[in-house]
Formats: structure tokens, C-alpha cells, sequence
């Protein structure tokens, strides 16, 4: 097993990251921009640091020297994906992320095939969105015959962190997306959803996560839908910039995460099942950690992938904490 470099490592999910990569004895070193906020981590951690920008590209893979993988976690990811995933396809390293950020899932695909002539394993999405409803629907087609439309629909509660505001800016803005008939196009039906997480039904509003790449991949289904139910302040308004870093570990243990995949096969019959997690900013840390462990470990196919096509399906249940369900 070699060296993890987790950049990002001074935001709210990133330093949990960074501990919980501590506690389960793996080699890394943290990076970011902050070279005050980075020291004190490094400090705390003991572990060593790495300050460096993304501002130059071509300097970027001489600050990844030595380090097998890259786990990302500094949003907004429109920002700073492709030029780690660029500059991990030049040092030798493997990309990970945590975003659900729908745009850099596609600029991840669009790179698979130069990731792969090199031997590097693009891997976006090891956190809460993607983990466990890739998992999900991989879960919910071995039940289907001749599978043919996926809808999934995320459950939101609790409050959000500063970091995952702005990138949830960056998923409404890309616009509303489908896949239809294997193409990811403009999705014109706008209209609500019903579904069900446990407590009785509930309308979800269609939105366009990462799952409308991955699921493609890792499950094949040619129509493929997203929703989202949000409670509460979870998608705050606002100058974000005001917000706190994240929740407290009591508001995470106040608001566990739940998510629901039905799939249609070609006879019309629905089959569903739900998936239920640690509160989304708890099941992160877990699962990319466990993660970068698994390619440190030599887990890892070049070129893009998902959660499922690296790890198989039952990755999200391996995260303590996960159930999943057949409704």
C-alpha cells in the first residue's frame, strides 16, 4: 500500500476525511491553498502538507510526486476536477472525488479513453451522492428482466455545508437532464414526482446528478431519471458565504439519508428498492477513505469509472451504518 493525497483537506468534509483516513492507519499527506489553515491540520493530524493552486496547470503533477491516488474534496468541483484529473493522468495517480456535480462526471467520461492509454482510473463521486444509489441501482436491476427505465430519488434533510451549497448551485445550474434511449439530453418534462422513503409518499423535483452518468455505465438501463425531495434548510438561499462550515456532529445523527431506485422492465412491471445511510456528511468520509483504501490497495481499473463497475454493487452496504431494502 502506497501514498493517498486527499487536496482539499482544510474544508468541512475534507478535514473529515483526513481523520478518518488517520484512524484507519493509512499513508497520506493533505493539500490545498491555505497555507496557515494547512499547517494547523497538518499539526493535528501529524501528517504532512502540500500548498499548492490549481492555477498552473503544468506544475500541477511535480506537487502530486510520490502519491499513488488523489482524492479531491475542494468545491465547487466545476473548478478544480479536471485539472487534478489532467494532472493525475501526467503524474501516474488515480482521481477520486465527492461531488454529485452532474458536469464533472461528464468531463470525467469525455477523458476515459486517454485515462485509460495511460493507466489512470478517473473515479468521481466515492461519497453520498454516488455510493450508495449507484450501488442501489445496480441492486434494483438484478431484480428486473430486461430492465428499461430507472428513476431514482434522493431524500435531503438537515442543513447543509457552506461547500455543498455552492455545489449544489453548480447541479441546478447545469440545467435539467435525462437519458433517453441511452443519450443524455435536455429534459423537457419538469413535472414533480411521488416516492416514497418510509414515511409515506412525497413529491420530488426532478434534478440532474452525477447518477445520470454512472448508472449508465453501471447499469446499462437506457432511461434514466433523477429526483430530489428536500427538507427543512437544506438547500439554502442567500449569500452562501455566511453560512457555517456544516453541520454538527448532532444535526448529522438527527438526519440519516435515504434514497429510492425503481426500475421498469419491458413487460411495465416497477420494482423498487430503498437504500438508507449515516447522515450524507457521516457516510462520505467513510466511504471515499474506504475508497482510496481499496485502489491503494490495488482495486482499480484505468480509464472511468463508477462506484459499481470499480467495487461492485454491494460497496455502499460494506459502509457501516447502510440497509438496504426491497419494497
Amino acid at each position: 500500500m502506497t501514498k493517498l493525497l486527499i487536496y482539499g483537506a482544510t474544508g468541512y468534509t475534507g478535514l473529515l476525511a483526513a481523520e478518518r483516513a488517520k484512524a484507519v492507519g493509512l499513508d497520506f499527506e493533505i493539500a490545498g491553498r491555505d497555507p496557515a489553515k494547512l499547517a494547523a491540520a497538518s499539526t493535528a493530524l501529524g501528517v504532512a502538507h502540500r500548498v499548492f493552486t490549481l492555477d498552473d496547470p503544468d506544475s500541477l503533477p511535480g506537487h502530486m510526486a510520490g502519491c499513488d491516488v488523489v482524492l479531491n474534496c475542494a468545491g465547487p468541483f466545476a473548478r478544480t476536477a479536471e485539472p487534478l484529473m489532467r494532472a493525475c493522468m501526467k503524474a501516474g495517480a488515480h482521481y477520486l472525488d465527492i461531488t454529485a456535480e452532474i458536469n464533472v462526471y461528464r468531463q470525467a467520461e469525455s477523458l476515459g479513453d486517454v485515462a485509460a492509454t495511460v493507466g489512470t482510473m478517473l473515479l468521481p463521486g466515492v461519497g453520498w451522492d454516488v455510493v450508495p444509489t449507484d450501488c442501489l441501482a445496480a441492486h434494483v436491476m438484478r431484480r428486473v428482466e430486461r430492465p428499461q427505465r430507472l428513476r431514482i430519488a434522493l431524500q435531503v434533510a438537515g442543513s447543509m455545508s457552506r461547500g455543498s451549497a455552492v455545489s449544489a448551485g453548480e447541479i441546478v445550474g447545469a440545467g435539467l437532464m435525462a437519458r433517453v434511449d441511452g443519450a443524455l439530453v435536455p429534459k423537457a418534462d419538469t413535472a414533480f414526482a411521488t416516492f416514497d422513503f418510509g414515511d409515506g409518499p412525497v413529491d420530488c423535483a426532478p434534478l440532474s446528478f452525477g447518477d445520470l452518468v454512472t448508472a449508465w455505465h453501471s447499469t446499462g438501463i437506457p432511461n434514466i431519471e433523477m429526483f430530489v425531495h428536500v427538507s427543512g434548510d437544506a438547500f439554502p438561499e442567500g449569500d452562501l458565504s455566511l453560512l457555517p462550515d456544516g453541520p454538527s456532529a448532532e444535526e448529522r445523527d438527527a438526519h440519516r439519508a435515504r434514497a429510492v431506485a425503481e426500475v421498469t422492465g419491458a413487460d411495465g412491471i416497477v420494482t423498487r428498492s430503498k437504500i438508507e445511510t449515516l447522515n450524507g456528511y457521516s457516510f462520505t468520509p467513510l466511504a471515499a477513505v474506504e475508497a482510496a483504501r481499496r485502489v491503494l490497495a490495488g482495486e482499480h481499473e484505468p480509464g472511468f469509472q463508477t462506484p459499481v463497475t470499480a467495487f461492485g454493487a454491494g460497496f455502499a452496504e460494506t459502509i457501516p451504518g447502510t440497509r438496504v431494502t426491497d419494497l
